[in-house]
């Protein structure tokens, strides 16, 4: 399934309907009095966000979103019903904007949750909310008044626990195989992973949580080299990141390391920040020099960070690193509930 998570829609709301000019027309009743009845009010555009929709595909390719006009009153005082929604269906974490202004509108981050981003128009009065002391046969009515009409821009932000970056090639979609029933496409070489992945893990305390395997990051990536922004807003949401370096590479892990740090520090603060996991990947073919240096470089440069060495082709260390995601997780929910 292709991944979309940007999109453009107009949002039209439906027009109000017409008021009604009409008179009672009864037999010995020949001077019956004003009974035209309002137009209804036009339906509103609506964004309900689903759990069972995971991409804006749907959305993207149907631009116009239109609701119905509302209905037109009639005689007898009998008014005119309110025209039909038009719903839209987005995932949940679906942010929405004002194409124009930038502003944010809605930011859905709940099952059910929804906004109004079109407000159909009101219904134009029938005459017979004109009569008065003075005016007992009006032959006036209104038109139904125009409804909103707005263009948005539509993004995703995958919600998930815990964010796994780490440089194209570094066993990000290995480790969420090997630890959850997700299955993404997994080769040795560098860019297979194109979408985000989500793996579901069964927790140590009775609950699931969530990791979010986000496409290899390069260079530039905060300026939209690459992958760049189209995937590091992905982890905006995440409780903490869990960053992997393939141990098994030539090139210098602390330098690896640098440049990631650097892409997230220019992306967002508030991404920079998050709660970080390091853990070195593919042990099962290490550079052990290179492997050394890192350690050396944690020791004196980052003292308090949590460092686990594992292989997730042979299983080695992830049942450590896991249980620790769990415990962290925990303490977060924990922390936040306070």
């Amino acid at each position: 399934m292709k991944f979309i998570d940007t999109c453009e829609i107009l949002a039209v709301a439906g027009d109000g309907g017409n008021g009604c000019m009409s008179f009672r027309r009864e037999k010995f009743v020949p001077r019956g009095g004003p009974d035209g009845g309002n137009g209804g009010p036009g339906g509103d555009v609506v964004l309900r966000a689903d759990s069972t929709k995971h991409t804006l595909m749907d959305v993207r390719y149907i631009y116009h979103r239109k609701a119905e006009r509302g209905i037109h009153g009639k005689g007898k005082d009998m008014h005119g019903r309110k025209g039909e929604d038009a719903v839209v269906i987005v995932p949940i974490g679906t942010v929405v904007r004002n194409f124009e202004t930038g502003e944010v509108i809605a930011d859905l981050t709940k099952q059910d949750e929804e906004i109004i981003v079109a407000k159909g128009g009101r219904g134009g009065r029938g005459n017979a909310n004109f009569t008065s002391p003075t005016h007992r046969a009006p032959r006036r009515h209104e038109e139904g008044f125009p409804g909103e009409q707005v263009k948005l821009a539509i993004e995703l932000k995958l919600i998930a626990d815990v964010g796994i970056i780490g440089l194209p090639n570094a066993g990000k979609s290995t480790l969420i195989s090997t630890v959850s029933a997700a299955k993404p496409k997994v080769a040795d070489y560098p860019f297979t992973t194109l979408t985000p992945n989500l793996g579901v893990v069964k927790g140590l305390y009775g609950n699931a949580y969530v990791l979010a395997d986000m496409p290899g990051l390069i260079e530039g990536a905060h300026e939209g080299v690459g992958l760049g922004i189209q995937f590091l807003r992905h982890i905006e949401r995440t409780k903490l990141l869990l960053h992997l370096i393939d141990a098994s590479d030539e090139e210098s892990m602390v330098e690896r390391y640098k440049k990631l740090r650097i892409e997230l520090d220019k992306f967002s603060e508030d991404v920079s920040q998050k709660p970080e996991i390091i853990a070195a990947t593919k042990m099962d073919s290490v550079y052990q020099e290179n492997l050394d240096e890192f350690k050396q470089f944690l020791k004196s440069e980052k003292p308090d960070a949590v460092f686990f060495e594992i292989s997730a082709i042979a299983k080695q260390g992830t049942d450590s690193l896991i249980k620790h995601l769990d415990e962290a997780l925990n303490e977060l929910t924990e922390i936040n509930d306070e």
